[in-house]
């Protein structure tokens, strides 16, 4: 009897011992950070904050009859869940001051789309109204500092969205305004610098650099300050401004007249190549033989 009576003892801890072995066990496959089965980790479990943001982008605006109440219509943040609060316009002239000629409006919303567990994920389009201190006329509306609207050349009631260079963009021509507009017209980096630049009636030839190390102010004597990159573009006159048709840093006028014959040979002949350290060239690495492939081709060959 003593030896069964241990023997039940026995089976008994060695059971205890097993369930606690299984339960520490399955307390270690959690990871830090990550939330077990029906568990929701602490950062789920807090609340998520709502802050005060701008559209994305304000992509119209429409003048009532009063000519005074701007309906404007924004990109905001968008889910199965509510992502919008309080979207709102006000005029800012009387915060920042105004500008001669214009009207300038900040658009403000709160959202929770900062947080992904929102499910903001996606954009939508939403309206909001102002109503200036006196009627637009022919100022331009700014709205956020950076997109620009007239009546100018619109359909009322709609305002006329404006383009990166303003709402009366330069004519095309021979001037510097003009050749800002062919340097956006080929994404050229910002703070460029224009170099050789030669431009008749229909044609424009522009050499330009722009720096790519840190910003040293007048410090010449460190070649970082110093390092740039550059360019050659090729442009051709439209209604829309300068038309990039060709880009070439060799020299000459091969590149340009193989795209436009009609550029004149004046123009390009004695353009000489640009240096390599502005316009380095890199061929694309040969391919690595395989080992196989040799043996093959030795093969084939007889070899």
């Amino acid at each position: 009897m003593r030896r069964s009576g241990e023997r039940r003892k026995a089976a008994t801890t060695a059971l205890f011992l097993a369930v606690v072995v299984l339960l520490l066990g399955a307390c270690g496959t959690q990871v830090a950070g990550q939330a077990g089965a029906g568990m929701p980790s602490t950062a789920a479990r807090g609340p998520i904050p709502w802050t005060t943001l701008e559209p994305s982008a304000v992509t119209a605006a429409r003048l009532d009859d009063d000519l005074r109440t701007v309906t404007l219509t924004a990109q905001v943040p968008s889910g199965p869940h509510p992502c919008v609060r309080r979207l709102k316009a006000v005029v800012t002239d009387g915060i920042y001051g105004t500008v001669p000629g214009t009207v300038h409006v900040q658009v403000t919303f709160s959202s929770p789309s900062g947080d992904t567990r929102s499910g903001c994920t996606e954009e939508a389009a939403a309206t909001t109204r102002v109503t200036l201190p006196d009627p637009l006329g022919d100022r331009e509306l700014v709205v956020d500092d950076h997109t620009q609207f007239t009546a100018a050349g619109a359909t009322p009631p709609a305002l006329r969205l404006c383009g990166r260079l303003g709402c009366t963009p330069p004519a095309t021509g021979c001037t510097a305004d003009s050749y800002d507009q062919a340097l956006i017209a080929v994404d050229a980096p910002e703070h460029t610098y224009r170099g050789a630049t030669d431009c008749s009636t229909k044609w424009l030839v522009m050499d330009f650099s722009w720096g790519t190390g840190p910003v040293c102010g007048d410090d010449t004597t460190n070649p970082a300050c110093t390092s740039r990159l550059g360019d050659r573009w090729f442009f051709r006159a439209e209604k829309s401004g300068w038309v990039p048709i060709a880009d070439g840093a060799a020299g000459g006028c091969q590149a340009v007249q193989h795209a436009a014959p009609a550029f004149p040979t004046s123009m390009c002949s004695l353009l000489k190549p640009l240096p390599s350290s502005l316009h380095p060239h890199h061929p694309p690495a040969s391919p690595s033989p395989s080992t196989g492939g040799s043996a093959e081709e030795g093969v084939e060959k007889g070899e």
